[in-house]
């Protein structure tokens, strides 16, 4: 699709249902503000906090919308991990890239004792703990989820040196019923769960994201009802449909995405009877 003849043809400053959004794009909610609100006070204490949920319920949109407000805060260092599948070797030379430290891979107690001087010290000149954001966190490994464990504590256990923020499905709550990641499940002080949204909250979000792409427009309301309807309570879901109809609708030209149009793109076809 061209991305410059679809803007044009519709009058909007990105595409609505893109998954790659701007932050000015990003739609929050109450319990996500909440959520932000709490995670910026952690950072002065350091500790865990944890988004779940179904996949599809925006979890990576709060994780988002978290990382740009933790970003206003001057003095807070915020690093994002992109392979939490990874071993812990792996693990400590993405974390050494991250909080700029030098590691080497044949030895780890330097490596620990490397980052976590470099969490003190920028404790002590801002007085915030350093961020680091894991997104996927189902997919760590329990060896890797206990070093980060041991490496955020200080002071016998009584102070934090690190904020550590997990997202992750359903699954990862679950890991925490683990024997061995038991402890850290018992620590993680501010928790979130994105549920399943409901119709109401599925069309508040596509009216507010064609408003802020610059076409209020864009969608008549009964397809705005259809769509709302038929994600079954998934933002992803609604949203590919979304953009579906979006690519249809410039090949066709026409002026405003409708029911018509749902129908053509999603009605199944009846199927003929053989004759006898």
């Amino acid at each position: 699709m061209s991305n410059k003849k679809l803007l044009n043809l519709y009058g909007l400053k990105w595409n609505p249902f893109d998954p790659a959004l701007p932050l000015e794009g990003l739609i929050s909610s109450p319990q996500i503000d909440n959520f932000c609100w709490r995670v910026e006070n952690l950072v002065m204490d350091g500790g865990y906090a944890m988004i779940t949920g179904h996949p599809g319920s925006g979890k990576s949109v709060a994780l988002r919308i978290l990382a740009a407000r933790l970003g206003k805060i001057q003095g807070v260092k915020v690093g994002v991990l992109t392979r939490p599948q990874s071993g812990l070797a792996d693990f400590y030379r993405e974390l050494g890239e991250l909080f700029g430290a030098e590691l080497r891979s044949s030895n780890r107690w330097g490596g620990y004792k490397t980052l976590r001087q470099g969490w003190v010290n920028h404790i002590r000149s801002t007085l915030f703990r350093p961020v680091l954001l894991i997104d996927e966190s189902q997919e760590m490994l329990p060896a890797v989820l206990n070093e980060l464990r041991m490496m955020m504590s200080d002071n016998f256990d009584s102070e934090m040196i690190l904020t550590l923020v997990l997202c992750g499905d359903n699954r990862l709550p679950e890991k925490f019923r683990e024997p061995a990641l038991i402890p850290l499940g018992s620590r993680i002080r501010v928790r979130m769960t994105q549920e399943s949204a409901t119709k109401e909250q599925l069309e508040k979000t596509l009216i507010e994201s064609i408003t802020r792409a610059g076409n209020a427009n864009l969608m008549s309301k009964e397809l705005i009802s259809m769509l709302s309807e038929h994600a079954s309570g998934n933002y992803r879901v609604m949203m590919i449909m979304a953009d579906n109809l979006l690519s249809e609708g410039m090949a066709k030209e026409v002026n405003q995405l409708n029911e018509k149009l749902f129908l053509e793109v999603y009605s199944t076809p009846q199927k003929t009877k053989p004759k006898k």
